[in-house]
């Protein structure tokens, strides 16, 4: 099966992406800064599956309800993950929606119950978790779902050092705590042990950068990019960690090294643009 269209627009283009929609940065002053009540409020599974359909034309709507028809009557685990699959698919290939295309391919995890499937699933709820500006509602709910399945793939491969990270960026990112060093802890616990994990690294980068604290997600960017010179995703983040603390020379300097790696004409070109803001 082909990659869903989706998960290429939201995973694999992550970086690009990142460069192409640059707005203006401002100070954050911690996560959920700056957003209204209402966007904390809890939203449920159904919610979301409910605003989804409704942007559905009138034959998606068809082949939907065949496919959830067959639940109707599936009865074996291994039934229903397999139409939860097929729902998943839908999802990412004709309706391109990623909500449903991760709660379905969660819903599949948990009935096969394999460290490969659980932390698959994981890995995309994550990666949506710590990259999107998702509002905190939608990130709790990733957050939430997420950390089920990492839990049980634990339980299954307790030495899993990714795994541990995933369960970390649950807690950094998705508000499923009132004590996020829960999740720095844990992250820390495996990069304490193996200071070179990128992974782990760039989790904690990103989780510095998220709650405003600039000079800690720099320090985990500047390691990463010492064992790997031409991680693009760390030197975004670096040069927008140096903007948003208001050190322009060197955000220009990264933003600048950056260009000189990229192919994608229209990302060179917002780049030039925040070069060009920079200097003003």
């Amino acid at each position: 099966m082909k990659k869903p269209q989706l998960i290429v627009i939201f995973l694999a283009t992550l970086i690009c992406v990142a460069v192409i929609i640059f707005a203006p940065r401002t100070q954050k002053g911690g996560p959920g800064a700056g957003k209204e009540n209402i966007e904390n409020q809890p939203i449920s599974t159904q919610t979301i599956l409910d605003g989804a359909k409704t942007a559905l034309t009138s034959s998606q709507k068809i082949s939907l309800l065949s496919i959830e028809n067959q639940l109707n009557t599936a009865k074996a685990p291994a039934d229903r993950a397999a139409i939860y699959r097929q729902l998943s698919k839908f999802w990412a290939d004709s309706a391109q929606r990623i909500e449903p295309y991760l709660y379905y391919t969660y819903s599949a995890a948990l009935l096969e119950n394999s460290e490969k499937s659980l932390t698959f699933a994981a890995q995309l709820l994550v990666d949506n978790l710590a990259t999107q500006e998702a509002p905190p509602a939608i990130q709790n709910w990733i957050a939430a779902n997420a950390k089920v399945l990492l839990e049980k793939a634990l339980v299954i491969n307790p030495n899993n050092d990714s795994t541990k990270i995933n369960l970390g960026a649950c807690y950094l990112f998705g508000n499923i705590s009132d004590n996020p060093m829960q999740g720095i802890l844990k992250v820390k616990e495996v990069v304490d042990k193996n200071p070179q994990n990128i992974y782990g690294n760039m989790i904690l980068g990103l989780g510095g950068k998220k709650s405003g604290q600039y000079p800690k997600a720099i320090e985990r960017f500047l390691n990463i990019l010492k064992l790997e010179p031409n991680n693009i995703e760390a030197m975004v983040n670096l040069a927008e960690c140096y903007e948003l603390s208001d050190q322009k020379s060197l955000a220009i300097e990264w933003y600048t090294k950056m260009k000189g790696m990229l192919n994608n004409p229209e990302a060179k070109d917002a780049i030039d643009k925040r070069i060009t803001a920079l200097k003003k």
